[in-house]
């Protein structure tokens, strides 16, 4: 998980798969993209809501994490006794 480009130079050229890039605005996660995308699968996460969604999408990251989805959801109490 990389959320600044300094900490994203640092590790390129590490193996590993996949880059998760956190809680970074559309304009820095792009330039994120174009620096490793030919090395590694890309991921963002953090702070993307169903209404910024597709301007993360546009940015070229190949998944993307909503966890509005999970965070929104009310629990339920499920009781086995009487």
């Amino acid at each position: 998980m990389v959320d600044s480009l300094n900490q994203l130079k640092q590790i390129i050229g590490l193996k590993f798969d996949r880059i998760l890039f956190d809680n970074m605005r559309p304009i820095i996660l792009r330039k994120g993209i174009k620096i490793s995308k030919k090395l590694y699968e890309t991921e963002a996460s953090g702070g993307i809501t169903l209404k910024n969604v597709k301007k993360i999408a546009a940015t070229g990251v190949d998944r993307i994490s909503v966890g509005q989805l999970t965070h929104s959801v009310e629990a339920i109490n499920i009781k086995l006794e009487n």
